[in-house]
């Protein structure tokens, strides 16, 4: 087995994470009530109508470029851990 490139899983995930979250804002805008009784059913049953709130532009950027910081230090470390555990 080869070793992960550590720079590319990590910027794999972080593109991913970045088109998933760009693509949960666009749903929140375009169809708040279905996006949220979605994501209530993605948490089985959870009744999310009591922490969702207004979504805004500046926290939607905000949120994607979390999403986005996240990933690339969650596929670093995961690719940093998988080449030490094949050692």
């Amino acid at each position: 087995m080869t070793r992960l490139n550590v720079k590319k899983v990590a910027l794999s995930l972080a593109a991913v994470a970045g088109i998933i979250s760009i693509i949960c804002a666009l749903l929140i805008a375009i169809a708040p009530e279905f996006t949220i009784n979605l994501f209530g059913a993605i948490f089985h049953g959870l009744d999310i109508n009591a922490i969702a709130k207004q979504m805004t532009l500046g926290g939607a950027v905000l949120g994607i470029v979390e999403a986005i910081i996240l990933a690339l230090i969650m596929g670093w470390l995961f690719a940093v851990v998988y080449n030490w555990m094949r050692k």
